[in-house]
Protein backbone atom coordinates (compact mmCIF):
# COMPACT_ATOMS: atom_id res chain seq x y z
CA UNK A 1 0.00 0.00 0.00
CA UNK A 2 1.26 3.73 -0.78
CA UNK A 3 1.78 6.92 1.00
CA UNK A 4 -0.98 8.76 -1.45
CA UNK A 5 -3.62 10.43 -0.18
CA UNK A 6 -6.83 9.41 -1.95
CA UNK A 7 -9.80 11.32 -1.64
CA UNK A 8 -12.15 8.08 -1.91
CA UNK A 9 -16.12 9.15 -0.07
CA UNK A 10 -17.90 12.02 -0.21
CA UNK A 11 -18.82 13.56 3.55
CA UNK A 12 -22.44 13.72 4.93
CA UNK A 13 -23.87 17.00 4.67
CA UNK A 14 -23.02 18.90 7.80
CA UNK A 15 -19.77 16.49 8.87
CA UNK A 16 -17.51 19.17 7.48
CA UNK A 17 -16.48 22.61 7.98
CA UNK A 18 -17.61 24.98 4.87
CA UNK A 19 -16.05 27.86 3.80
CA UNK A 20 -19.00 30.52 5.03
CA UNK A 21 -18.54 28.87 8.32
CA UNK A 22 -14.82 30.42 8.49
CA UNK A 23 -13.75 33.97 8.67
CA UNK A 24 -13.74 34.85 4.77
CA UNK A 25 -11.69 37.62 4.70
CA UNK A 26 -8.66 35.87 6.24
CA UNK A 27 -9.16 33.13 3.76
CA UNK A 28 -8.48 35.63 1.39
CA UNK A 29 -5.77 37.52 2.92
CA UNK A 30 -4.02 33.87 2.92
CA UNK A 31 -4.73 32.58 -0.92
CA UNK A 32 -3.29 36.57 -1.29
CA UNK A 33 0.18 36.05 -0.46
CA UNK A 34 0.31 33.68 -3.11
CA UNK A 35 -1.28 35.61 -5.84
CA UNK A 36 -4.41 33.40 -5.87
CA UNK A 37 -7.81 34.54 -5.94
CA UNK A 38 -11.07 33.27 -4.11
CA UNK A 39 -13.92 33.58 -5.82
CA UNK A 40 -17.21 32.82 -4.48
CA UNK A 41 -20.53 31.84 -7.15
CA UNK A 42 -24.00 31.00 -6.37
CA UNK A 43 -23.98 29.16 -9.84
CA UNK A 44 -25.60 25.45 -10.09
CA UNK A 45 -21.64 24.15 -11.46
CA UNK A 46 -18.47 25.44 -9.43
CA UNK A 47 -16.05 26.57 -12.48
CA UNK A 48 -12.95 24.00 -12.33
CA UNK A 49 -14.20 21.58 -10.00
CA UNK A 50 -12.70 17.80 -10.55
CA UNK A 51 -14.75 16.64 -8.17
CA UNK A 52 -17.66 18.53 -9.15
CA UNK A 53 -20.60 18.78 -6.31
CA UNK A 54 -19.73 21.07 -3.88
CA UNK A 55 -15.94 20.84 -4.10
CA UNK A 56 -13.65 24.10 -5.29
CA UNK A 57 -12.25 24.86 -8.87
CA UNK A 58 -9.23 25.73 -10.22
CA UNK A 59 -8.87 27.95 -13.08
CA UNK A 60 -5.77 29.72 -13.32
CA UNK A 61 -4.83 31.74 -10.35
CA UNK A 62 -8.54 31.41 -8.98
CA UNK A 63 -10.22 28.87 -6.66
CA UNK A 64 -13.50 28.85 -7.29
CA UNK A 65 -16.32 28.26 -4.57
CA UNK A 66 -19.75 28.75 -2.94
CA UNK A 67 -21.04 28.85 0.54
CA UNK A 68 -20.94 24.82 1.03
CA UNK A 69 -17.80 24.40 -0.34
CA UNK A 70 -15.50 22.80 2.51
CA UNK A 71 -12.69 24.44 3.51
CA UNK A 72 -10.66 21.46 3.28
CA UNK A 73 -11.83 21.99 -0.36
CA UNK A 74 -10.43 25.65 -1.02
CA UNK A 75 -7.18 24.70 0.56
CA UNK A 76 -6.65 21.49 -1.12
CA UNK A 77 -6.64 22.99 -4.69
CA UNK A 78 -5.14 26.21 -4.15
CA UNK A 79 -1.85 23.83 -2.39
CA UNK A 80 -1.80 22.13 -5.76
CA UNK A 81 -1.72 25.82 -7.27
CA UNK A 82 1.23 26.77 -5.07
CA UNK A 83 2.82 22.61 -5.48
CA UNK A 84 2.83 22.83 -9.27
CA UNK A 85 5.73 23.42 -11.51
CA UNK A 86 4.96 27.18 -12.89
CA UNK A 87 4.83 25.58 -16.35
CA UNK A 88 2.25 23.42 -15.52
CA UNK A 89 0.68 26.72 -13.70
CA UNK A 90 0.28 28.75 -16.97
CA UNK A 91 -2.28 26.12 -18.29
CA UNK A 92 -3.98 25.25 -15.21
CA UNK A 93 -7.67 24.50 -15.61
CA UNK A 94 -9.48 21.84 -13.55
CA UNK A 95 -7.44 19.30 -12.99
CA UNK A 96 -4.15 20.35 -11.29
CA UNK A 97 -2.77 17.06 -12.85
CA UNK A 98 0.86 15.98 -10.38
CA UNK A 99 2.86 13.03 -9.00
CA UNK A 100 2.03 10.72 -6.03
CA UNK A 101 5.19 12.99 -4.06
CA UNK A 102 3.13 16.33 -4.61
CA UNK A 103 -0.15 15.02 -3.81
CA UNK A 104 1.45 14.13 -0.76
CA UNK A 105 3.13 17.47 -0.38
CA UNK A 106 -0.21 19.38 -1.06
CA UNK A 107 -2.29 17.19 1.40
CA UNK A 108 0.75 18.51 4.25
CA UNK A 109 0.95 21.63 3.02
CA UNK A 110 -2.91 21.94 3.10
CA UNK A 111 -2.91 21.15 7.09
CA UNK A 112 -0.03 23.83 7.54
CA UNK A 113 -1.91 26.41 5.64
CA UNK A 114 -5.46 25.76 7.63
CA UNK A 115 -3.08 26.54 11.09
CA UNK A 116 -2.79 29.89 10.10
CA UNK A 117 -6.62 30.36 9.85
CA UNK A 118 -7.43 31.44 13.67
CA UNK A 119 -10.90 29.98 13.32
CA UNK A 120 -10.32 26.91 11.66
CA UNK A 121 -6.39 25.48 12.53
CA UNK A 122 -4.83 22.45 11.51
CA UNK A 123 -6.77 19.72 14.21
CA UNK A 124 -10.22 21.03 12.59
CA UNK A 125 -8.47 20.60 8.87
CA UNK A 126 -7.35 16.70 9.91
CA UNK A 127 -10.61 16.16 11.07
CA UNK A 128 -12.24 17.12 8.33
CA UNK A 129 -10.33 15.28 5.83
CA UNK A 130 -10.88 12.06 7.66
CA UNK A 131 -14.42 12.71 7.58
CA UNK A 132 -14.67 13.62 3.78
CA UNK A 133 -12.29 10.37 3.27
CA UNK A 134 -9.02 10.71 2.38
CA UNK A 135 -6.96 7.51 3.01
CA UNK A 136 -3.37 7.08 4.35
CA UNK A 137 -1.59 4.16 5.47
CA UNK A 138 -2.15 5.10 8.96
CA UNK A 139 -5.84 5.36 8.86
CA UNK A 140 -6.00 9.04 9.41
CA UNK A 141 -4.97 11.90 8.58
CA UNK A 142 -3.58 13.22 11.77
CA UNK A 143 -1.46 10.04 12.31
CA UNK A 144 0.16 10.40 8.63
CA UNK A 145 1.37 13.84 9.04
CA UNK A 146 2.53 12.77 13.07
CA UNK A 147 4.45 9.68 11.69
CA UNK A 148 4.45 9.36 8.29
CA UNK A 149 4.94 12.35 6.33
CA UNK A 150 8.30 12.74 6.50
CA UNK A 151 8.53 12.83 2.55
CA UNK A 152 5.80 15.33 2.39
CA UNK A 153 7.30 17.58 4.45
CA UNK A 154 10.95 16.92 2.61
CA UNK A 155 9.30 17.61 -0.65
CA UNK A 156 8.23 20.70 0.59
CA UNK A 157 11.48 22.31 2.27
CA UNK A 158 13.41 21.23 -1.32
CA UNK A 159 10.86 23.86 -3.17
CA UNK A 160 11.17 26.28 -0.65
CA UNK A 161 7.40 26.55 0.12
CA UNK A 162 8.16 25.52 3.74
CA UNK A 163 10.61 26.77 6.03
CA UNK A 164 12.84 24.49 8.72
CA UNK A 165 9.83 25.73 11.14
CA UNK A 166 7.40 24.37 9.68
CA UNK A 167 5.51 27.52 8.63
CA UNK A 168 5.01 28.33 4.69
CA UNK A 169 7.65 30.82 3.12
CA UNK A 170 4.72 32.25 1.60
CA UNK A 171 6.24 30.98 -1.94
CA UNK A 172 4.97 29.13 -4.74
CA UNK A 173 7.14 26.10 -6.63
CA UNK A 174 9.63 27.73 -8.47
CA UNK A 175 10.90 24.66 -11.01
Amino acid sequence: MDKTSIKTARYPAGLVTKISEINGPAVNDLLNHYALELRMTQSREILGSYWRGDEAGLIDNCVYARSATPVHSVLHESCHFICMAPTRRKALHTNAGGDYDEENAVCYLQIILAGQLRDYGSQKMLLDMDAWGYTFRLASAGCWFREDADDARQWLLNKGIIGIDNLPTWNTRAT
